[in-house]
């Protein structure tokens, strides 16, 4: 039988973990790498109301981009937040796994994902931190091209092809041709998009300052928000386990979306 350290020890080939930034919290969090492993949830975090779907579903794994211990807990104890989290996953018998951003920066990883997601071509890393066993250059934001078209053509690609409810975004004032994206919280990092030579950049959490800076810059800077820059990397998780454990039943969460609501 398929065990909880098969995954994990693969999980560590499609997101090795020394590609991770030194500050994250990411690897096998909670568990046992001898259990057997029938069924795996994978969604992008491991919130309270995903921990009762992999109970329901009777998975005995949970595989999240984002971890499921992030800061240090001091106290074990019932209540809301991590603590109910990593409690009903033991309680249960259920092992976590985070791939965080060493998921954000390995090939095939979030930014392959999202760049491949919009329809980029000729995908590359800006700013390459090193080289896999494979040779591939590894790092955080992505960049590609498309044949030109206009900011609003390009915005009803986004929205579309990610599913957002609605996209933040400013004109740099051109067209859109060679894009960097970076999922999840990467919108500060709008001068790295410029320096690599991009008109747009594709992000989320755009804080005020970021648009201005993006204005400022000739930029064209679109925020489709945090979640839905980074779930796509869900359907590959589930794609590559699906393929290399075909004895697991792997499912992605029906019960976890976007929090963020317009009125």
């Amino acid at each position: 039988m398929t065990t909880v350290g098969d995954i994990y020890a693969y999980m560590n080939t499609l997101a090795p973990l020394h590609m991770k930034m030194d500050w994250d919290n990411v690897g096998l969090l909670c568990g046992d790498v001898n259990e057997g492993v029938t069924k795996v949830l994978i969604a992008l975090d491991p919130f309270e109301h995903v921990c009762r779907e992999a109970i329901d579903t009777g998975a005995q794994l949970l595989i999240t981009h984002h971890p499921l211990i992030f800061h240090p807990i001091r106290a074990l104890v019932e209540e809301p937040g991590t603590n109910r989290c990593v409690r009903l996953l033991c309680r249960h018998g259920i092992s976590a796994i985070g791939a965080h951003t060493n998921l954000d920066r390995a090939p095939g990883g979030v930014n392959d994902v999202l760049a491949e997601a919009l329809g980029l071509e000729n995908i590359q890393v800006v700013n390459p931190v090193g080289v896999d066993e494979n040779g591939r250059e590894w790092g955080l934001l992505h960049k590609g091209e498309l044949s030109e078209q206009s900011l609003e053509s390009f915005l009803a690609t986004v929205k579309a092809s990610l599913g957002c409810n609605h996209i933040r975004y400013v004109s740099g004032g051109k067209p859109v041709n060679k894009v960097c994206v970076g999922g999840g919280g990467c919108a500060g990092m709008v001068r790295e998009a410029v320096a690599a030579g991009c008109d747009t950049f594709v992000a989320g959490d755009g804080k005020y300052n970021d648009f201005w800076d993006a204005i400022d810059l000739g930029l064209n800077l679109i925020d489709a928000g945090h979640f839905h820059t980074e779930n796509p990397v869900c359907y590959y998780l589930a794609k590559k386990i699906g393929e290399k454990f075909p004895d697991v039943q792997v499912e992605i969460s029906k019960t976890h979306t976007d929090p963020v609501k317009i009125y």
